[in-house]
C-alpha cells in the first residue's frame, strides 16, 4: 500500500498506528500488541482496495498465517479488522476496548484537515466530482448503494465524516474528535461561500 493514492498510504496506516496506541495508553486498557496489529493490516482486506471482499478476507488471512502468532492472537486481530468498518451506517456493533480503539483511530484520520486532503484524493481517484448541487445527500443506505451510488465528494462529508464525531467509542477519542469535527464544518462553510461567488470581503 506504499504507493497507495486514495488516502489508504502508508502513512494513514502509521497515523492509525499511533493514535490507537495513544488512546489505549491514555486510558490505561487494552493490548497494545493486538491494537498496534491490527492498525498495520486494519486496510489489507478493506473491500474497495481488492477486486472483491473475498479476495480482501484471504489476502489477510493468508498474511496472519505466516505470521507467528497465537490462536488468540490471530483471531483477535482478524476481528477488529472485520468489525471496524463505516459501511454507509451498516456498521458492526463492538465489545472489545481493542476493537473500539482502533476503530476510533481510523475515523479520526478520516476527519480534520488531513481527513479532507483524504477525501479529495479518494473521490478523485474514483472519478467523482468535487460538488454537485443536483444531487442529495443519501441515508439509510445499503453498504452497495454506500460503495457504488452517484455522490460527490462533499456530501461524502455529510454522508460519512460529519457523523462520526458521535460515533467515538473512547474518551480520547471523542476529546481529539471535537476539534477535528469543528475543522470540517470550517472548512465546509469557506466551501460554499466560495461556490456561491459572495466576494464580500470583511476589511475589519
Amino acid at each position: 500500500m506504499g504507493m497507495d493514492s486514495t488516502g489508504h498510504d502508508w502513512y494513514h496506516i502509521d497515523r492509525v498506528r499511533k493514535l490507537a496506541l495513544y488512546i489505549a495508553k491514555c486510558e490505561g486498557q487494552g493490548d497494545l500488541f493486538v491494537i498496534e496489529m491490527a492498525s498495520l493490516l486494519h486496510d489489507i482486506s478493506d473491500e474497495k482496495l481488492n477486486s472483491s471482499l473475498e479476495e480482501g478476507k484471504n489476502k489477510l488471512r493468508s498474511f496472519i498465517q505466516s505470521l507467528s502468532l497465537s490462536t488468540p492472537q490471530a483471531s483477535a486481530i482478524i476481528d477488529i479488522i472485520e468489525n471496524i468498518s463505516f459501511k454507509g451506517g451498516n456498521e458492526s456493533t463492538l465489545h472489545t476496548f481493542e476493537q473500539m480503539a482502533v476503530r476510533d483511530a481510523d475515523r479520526l484520520d478520516a476527519i480534520g484537515a488531513i481527513g479532507i486532503a483524504r477525501a479529495f484524493a479518494y473521490g478523485g481517484k474514483k472519478g467523482q466530482l468535487l460538488y454537485d448541487p443536483n444531487l442529495h445527500s443519501r441515508e439509510n443506505m445499503t453498504i452497495q448503494e454506500y460503495r457504488t451510488g452517484k455522490s460527490s465528494t462533499v456530501h461524502h462529508f455529510y454522508e460519512k465524516l460529519l457523523l462520526l464525531k458521535d460515533k467515538m467509542l473512547t474518551n480520547t477519542g471523542k476529546q481529539i474528535a471535537l476539534e477535528r469535527h469543528q475543522y470540517l464544518e470550517t472548512f465546509l462553510k469557506q466551501f460554499f461561500k466560495e461556490w456561491n461567488g459572495d466576494y464580500e470581503v470583511n476589511n475589519g
